[in-house]
């Protein structure tokens, strides 16, 4: 068993009792503890209560949808959240990651994918937790908190997620060097790029507008056409 998900508790909430009983046995076969809930309103309060390293959620909930659970979430965690659903249009996966989403597996998947994406937030998480000190201070510059998986500028968080966190960390660490898009998932999302796949983008649409939030502006993520993406210094308007 991958080290990285020994007593790892994983958050299900799926309506379908089909579905949420095959997600619940398999992830425990897999060596996960797995807790299943059946509504959002039920996913939310446990997810409130009890510690969990990652959340798995169903959009489409009755009484309080996937999206809604999610943005309450957000409100005081960052624990990472893989969305699933069988919404297929962009407009519902950029919603998702607009509200602070980590990956999103659109229905129907296999459980082989669905395990090696949970092992390979957990695999992050692991390894950003061994770090501790921030790399980054001063009153205009950006702190890194890997603690946190935050940052900050002039005391304002700016309530990054898990992979928006790991993105901004990786293209700070490049040194205004300009990253593929290959490369950044494989080292963010830890999966093979797909080229009608958006979820880096999205990632980076959001970091943009956290940081102008906080307003840091010494640096930001620009996109070098046809190459990737880079963390470099502002134009001047």
């Amino acid at each position: 068993m991958n080290p990285a998900i020994n007593a790892s508790n994983i958050l299900a909430i799926e309506d379908d009792p089909v579905l949420g009983a095959y997600l619940h046995e398999e992830l425990q076969r897999g060596g996960f503890s797995v807790t299943w809930c059946k509504n959002g309103r039920e996913g939310l309060d446990v997810a409130r209560e009890s510690r969990f390293d990652v959340v798995l959620m169903d959009i489409l909930l009755p009484g309080l949808n996937g999206l809604d659970v999610l943005a309450k979430l957000r409100e005081s965690t960052s624990i990472p959240v893989i969305l699933m659903s069988a919404l297929g249009a962009e407009a519902d996966r950029i919603t998702g990651f607009q509200r602070g989403a980590d990956d999103y597996l659109p229905k129907p998947f296999s459980m082989a994918e669905l395990k090696v994406r949970i092992e390979a937030i957990l695999r992050r998480v692991a390894l950003e937790r061994r770090h501790q000190q921030p790399i980054s201070s001063g009153s205009g510059e950006l702190q890194f908190d890997e603690h946190a998986c935050d940052v900050c500028c002039a005391g304002q968080w700016a309530g990054l997620t898990l992979s928006e966190f790991r993105l901004l960390d990786i293209l700070h660490r490049s040194h205004e060097e300009v990253l593929s898009k290959p490369f950044l998932y494989q080292q963010v999302l830890q999966r093979g790029y797909a080229r009608h796949d958006r979820s880096l983008d999205m990632h980076v649409s959001q970091i943009r507008r956290k940081l102008k939030a906080i307003g840091y502006q010494e640096r930001e993520v620009r996109t070098v056409w046809g190459k990737g993406y880079v963390l470099s210094a502002s134009e001047v308007s």
